[in-house]
């Protein structure tokens, strides 16, 4: 079989970018630094970490000389409309969790979140059996 690029014949690629819509202006993050500088995410990061306290999602206990702390970055992302527009700023402040020893960092791992679908699979059941809850 004999093919074009056996023969050095090319066909150059053409690239084409059309949008709807704008692009929208770059407010992407790259370092903590610059997220304290600009007061949306500023009053993001100050939420989440509110929350955080709030709920007692960790505590603070004394570091023996044996055990290296287990480090946290920020995670942010600027969540948009369909259109390209901003609809809001979303920071989590996470632990490094590859650097976590399961019974030395931590014992449990709890995660509250259940899909709509299992909800609404659990109710199917029980209302196909009849049962009362």
């Amino acid at each position: 079989m004999i093919t074009r690029s056996m023969h050095n014949i090319f066909k150059s690629k053409q690239l084409n970018l059309v949008t709807k819509h704008p692009l929208p202006e770059t407010v992407e993050l790259f370092n903590v630094t610059q997220a304290l500088s600009n007061p949306q995410w500023r009053t993001t990061m100050s939420s989440e970490l509110t929350a955080l306290m709030r709920h007692d999602t960790w505590e603070l206990v004394p570091c023996s000389a044996f055990i290296k702390p287990v480090g946290c970055k920020w995670v942010s992302r600027v969540k948009r409309h369909p259109d390209g527009s901003i609809d809001r700023f979303k920071a989590r402040f996470v632990a490094k969790g590859y650097n976590q020893r399961p019974g030395l960092d931590y014992t449990n791992t709890f995660s509250p979140v259940v899909k709509p679908a299992t909800i609404r699979f659990i109710l199917t059941i029980v209302v196909m059996h009849g049962w009362n809850l």
